[in-house]
């Protein structure tokens, strides 16, 4: 869980703000071996952002409740040292030399998770969220954050309650489109979301400086997607609306395997080069039981701002033409126009922006479309993923 920020943190160099962590922890033993935790084996990493400590543990299935007692111990014991703004501790995978686990195991969950809902590996419920829609990219540069976020204040609009969580921790993009950067409450151990344009949203660029960079490996990842997930208040909302990282690795497979998703809306623009990558992606959400809500085109088509003509850049029509392929609706396309990136880059989006131009018309469309694609669809349907192999993810 997140340890509470406090004042007068940061006067300290990071090199003695480390050393008196590692002294801090020092005074702690393995619950299992007995030994003092620097000592152990137990530490996969120790790291300072900014004036937030982050602390990675391994653990094993059999070990998790006795590591959750340590890991909160290791909080308070991090909290307490001089310099430390914020501190997190997160269980990582971690089995045994010589076991045999033919699919990704899930990742163990952040520390205090799991006594708030269930042991790591189990299904998160959200009982007031009725659907999460993923949208997502089989690559990065086309779009797909900015379709979220217009995607989802479109749905508000129309009078849905809409959550938006960013879940790509190595970029997150949601504080500059939103143009927000005040850090969330906190209140008990549930962090509040940043409520802005009818949305509850949240983001790890929301937690952390914004010039901080998440140098984190894979496990530290899929366990601040769960905490984004579990220990957030996202209270009740009619769709939750997840902007996925491109690609399809670690943050895909921990999102199915965490929460039900009602779906995955895939983002691409028109070229063959996207369509490649945005068919995988597909093929990614099948084999692990997610539905493929749709495909939209992005960038279908660029109109000149000073004369009005049309041109396809990236050509048009491969997404509606792909989703044909594939079998799944094609939602709709937003054109390429300047207007949208000055938006996004301002902290406004184009639907709120120009609410009565040719984006915000492209996407209330959209809206439309995935919301009737949702219509009738259970919230509590299980998802299969025993085919989840990995060779799912990116290579």
């Amino acid at each position: 869980m997140w340890g509470k920020k406090r004042a007068g943190a940061g006067k300290e160099t990071p090199e003695a703000v480390l050393q008196a962590a590692r002294a801090a922890l020092a005074g702690l033993t393995d619950p299992v071996g007995g030994k003092a935790l620097p000592e152990s084996g137990l530490i996969d990493s120790l790291e300072l952002v900014g004036d937030q400590i982050i602390l990675a543990l391994k653990a094993t299935r059999d070990s998790a409740t006795q590591m959750e007692r340590l890991a909160r111990e290791a909080e308070a014991a991090l909290l307490a040292c001089s310099g430390v703004g914020a501190a997190r501790v997160v269980l990582t995978a971690h089995r045994a030399p010589g076991a045999k686990t033919p699919v990704p195991p899930p990742p163990a969950a952040p520390a205090g998770f799991a006594a708030r809902h269930g042991t790591p590996g189990k299904r998160i419920t959200l009982p007031g969220v009725k659907h999460i829609v993923a949208i997502a990219s089989g690559k990065g540069g086309v779009g797909k954050s900015t379709t979220a976020v217009n995607l989802a204040v479109a749905l508000a609009r129309r009078g849905h309650a809409v959550g938006l969580l960013d879940a790509d921790i190595y970029g997150p993009s949601l504080p500059t489109m939103l143009g927000r950067r005040e850090r969330p409450a906190v209140v008990g151990e549930r962090i509040q979301t940043v409520d802005v344009f009818g949305l509850a949203a949240m983001s790890m660029g929301f937690l952390v400086d914004a010039d901080a960079a998440m140098v984190w490996r894979g496990p530290m990842v899929m366990g601040a997607i769960q905490q984004l997930l579990g220990q957030v208040d996202w209270g009740a909302l009619d769709v939750l609306v997840v902007d996925m990282p491109p690609g399809t690795g670690d943050a895909q497979l921990t999102l199915a395997q965490t929460v039900t998703l009602a779906g995955a809306v895939i983002v691409s623009t028109p070229q063959d080069v996207a369509l490649a990558d945005a068919r995988r992606g597909a093929a990614m959400f099948r084999k692990m039981g997610v539905p493929v809500l749709g495909l939209i085109e992005n960038m279908s088509y660029y109109c000149c701002p000073e004369c009005g003509a049309r041109g396809d850049i990236f050509g048009h029509g491969g997404a509606r033409l792909e989703a044909a392929r594939l079998g799944v609706p094609f939602l709709g396309e937003v054109p390429l126009l300047r207007a949208v990136r000055a938006a996004a880059d301002a902290g406004t989006p184009i639907v709120l922006a120009e609410p009565a131009g040719d984006a915000a018309r492209a996407y209330g469309t959209l809206a439309d479309a995935l919301w009737q694609a949702l219509a009738g669809r259970p919230n509590d349907a299980p998802a299969t993923i025993a085919d989840a192999e990995s060779g799912t993810r990116a290579g």
